[in-house]
């Protein structure tokens, strides 16, 4: 294992006190428990973006902590789920009278947490509700997950609903917006490479230098299928073309309702991306590809679309969501209407996002 690293078990703190020297005007950390909040928190009248995740990922989620994002952000050791105690902390840190919006990916771990730590802030007079992301088309059921994996439209969802949030939404809005980001966002993605985890220290997985994952997990999980490494337009076609292809998800989740008080299943159904559709279009590094590469992907992405009677008018490009070192790269399409578009515009001001300022 060749990494830059001092003691494995000391790597997350280490990375979050650099984090928060290099960026002391964004953000802070606590570290007992963890987790990195807005500095200017809390805002009064203001609903706070949570979400969290194990580490491994970054810039997702502490990279966008900011104006026009998140409040405050829960990582984990690496890829391991944050705690109940990290979200509640982070929850009573920013919350400023208006309610707390959880953004959970579709992982066992977090699934679970996240629920356990809404119970906790209600049982403490917070307002919390929370969404779960389900965006990744390439398989239902992982080592992870009970249903898709959530991974590249979580992002989009962090931005798009902390706009709004920045904008005065109310609690209940900003929950039927990321409901609707998700519904409208998928996600695929492959690996060339595999990572390692600083405290396992071999890679996490095995492929030879003339195979690729198709359809990976943002953890290592494996995809649909292992086949022989094909051309970039190849790989940017068979993303797209899948993605494209999805003609719905349906599925039942558990959401808070606030007028029972309860926990209730909500049945939901993506609608199929089709002809005349406006995009975004997110291609994204797995942490150790070139952003030159992620181009080449992007040019054949554009030309499939268009031939579609897709119009990509908004793009992010880059390394947002990674899986430590891995080679490899996503592919997100989010549907996109007026209302989107102008909250994806907004202005955005975090370590690793910033626009409009």
């Amino acid at each position: 294992m060749k990494k830059l690293i001092n003691q494995p078990e000391d790597f997350v703190k280490e990375s979050l006190a650099g984090m928060a020297i290099a960026h002391s005007d964004l953000i802070k950390v606590n570290y007992d428990p963890t987790y990195v909040y807005r500095a200017t928190a809390p805002i009064p009248g203001k609903v706070a973006i949570i979400s969290g995740g194990g580490s491994g990922h970054e810039p997702m989620h502490a990279g966008f902590v900011g104006k026009g994002m998140l409040d405050a952000a829960c990582p984990g050791e690496v890829f391991t789920s944050p705690t109940p105690d990290q979200m509640l902390a982070a929850a009573q840190q920013v919350d400023g009278g208006a309610g707390i919006l959880y953004i959970v990916k579709n992982y066992s771990g977090d699934v679970m947490n996240f629920e356990m730590a809404t119970e906790l802030a209600r049982s403490e007079g917070i307002r919390v509700l929370n969404i779960l992301i389900d965006d990744d088309v390439a398989v239902k059921d992982s080592l992870y997950t009970q249903g898709r994996r959530g991974v590249g439209t979580t992002v989009l969802a962090e931005k798009i609903c902390g706009a709004a949030a920045e904008q005065g939404y109310d609690l209940p809005q900003i929950a039927d917006l990321c409901r609707r980001v998700n519904l409208n966002g998928r996600s695929m993605g492959i690996a060339l490479t595999s990572c390692t985890v600083p405290a396992k220290g071999t890679p996490t997985f095995t492929l030879s230098d003339r195979q690729m994952e198709i359809g990976i997990g943002i953890h290592g999980e494996p995809g649909r299928e292992r086949i022989d490494l094909k051309s970039a337009d190849e790989i940017a076609q068979r993303l797209t073309q899948t993605i494209l292809d999805d003609t719905g998800y349906s599925r039942v989740v558990r959401e808070w309702d606030e007028n029972s008080g309860e926990w209730v299943d909500v049945e939901l159904v993506d609608p199929p991306l089709q002809t005349g559709d406006r995009l975004l279009a997110f291609v994204n590094s797995m942490g150790g590809t070139p952003i030159s590469e992620l181009y080449l992907i992007y040019r054949q992405l554009a030309e499939i679309c268009e031939q579609r009677g897709m119009l990509i008018v908004r793009n992010l490009i880059g390394p947002y969501i990674t899986s430590l070192e891995m080679q490899g790269c996503s592919i997100t399409l989010l549907k996109l209407d007026d209302e989107l578009i102008r909250l994806w515009d907004a202005p955005v001001h975090t370590a690793n996002l910033r626009w409009g300022m």
